[in-house]
């Protein structure tokens, strides 16, 4: 599996050099939970979104191999997908979908449990289709819940590995468990782990949840977990499942975008800005008018 691992990253690594001799590469974030039904999918398509919205050229990839959920979300319904691909049916560019979100999507092959993990001769030739993909200033993968050889990969190719939980204790657990195999299975992990608590009642919540979750990984695994942040309860987000739209477009002033918002200005390490400031920000959030 490093094999595997390094072939991805290295692949998927495709520099350009410019006449300044500066080179770029692509960003690989890896989304992964513990458990199914944390909102992993709805954090990965809206991640996506914002990125977008701070000029990047993005594509999101929906990697759950088997139950597959982005175009769902999205409200797209896509005519080939990461099945066609892997049985050779298609190539990457004739899957790779626009939007009207300022985003590239790859879509799953949902109902197709049988390539839920890939044998060694898929996985190489998965490996050199999604190396087409390097255009792309960010790739988010979107993975399946649990843990499998294929998360395992991704996450182990990724510049940075986002594990999504929510208060819940076994959500919680999982969390911890996902961890715990990363830090076991990825040999030489050089990634930037990170946690981001969705569902939050409050701030201090999700600061508990993170606390608990960072502590125990960095007792017992050695490992090193950063913070990334939260995602509020919020019933924007549910609306905009239901009208199969991303709640940062239905509602970009809904306290879960001003999140999403957020979030991505701490990836990109730069100030978050919404016209009013810090002050304005933890105002929205609070929910005062």
């Amino acid at each position: 599996m490093p094999d595997q691992a390094e072939t991805l990253r290295e692949m998927m690594r495709v520099k350009t050099s410019s006449s300044s001799s500066s080179t770029r590469h692509t960003r690989i974030i890896t989304v992964a939970s513990g458990k199914g039904g944390v909102g992993k999918t709805n954090f990965s398509t809206n991640l996506a979104i914002a990125y977008a919205q701070m000029g990047k050229r993005v594509v999101l990839m929906d990697a759950d191999l088997g139950l597959a959920n982005v175009n769902v979300i999205l409200g797209i319904i896509p005519k080939y997908n990461l099945y066609h691909l892997i049985r050779k049916q298609k190539s990457m560019q004739d899957i790779i979908l626009e939007t009207n979100y300022g985003i590239q999507i790859v879509a799953g092959a949902s109902g197709f449990a049988r390539i839920a993990n890939l044998s060694e001769e898929e996985r190489k030739q998965f490996v050199e289709e999604i190396s087409k993909l390097s255009i792309a200033d960010v790739i988010i993968i979107d993975t399946s819940a649990g843990v499998s050889n294929n998360v395992i990969s991704f996450i182990a190719a990724a510049d940075d590995a986002i594990i999504v939980t929510t208060p819940e204790p076994t959500a919680m657990t999982d969390a911890y468990g996902i961890i715990k195999i990363i830090a076991t299975e990825i040999e030489n992990l050089n990634l930037g782990l990170k946690l981001v608590v969705n569902r939050v009642k409050s701030v201090v919540e999700g600061k508990k949840v993170a606390e608990r979750v960072i502590t125990i990984a960095g007792q017992f695994l050695n490992v090193k977990v950063d913070y990334l942040g939260y995602i509020y309860e919020d019933a924007a987000v549910q609306t905009a499942v239901l009208k199969q739209k991303p709640f940062i477009v239905l509602d970009p002033k809904a306290k879960a975008s001003i999140c999403m918002k957020h979030i991505v200005s701490r990836l990109e390490k730069v100030d978050y800005k919404d016209g009013g400031g810090i002050g304005e920000f933890v105002r929205k959030l609070l929910g005062k008018s």
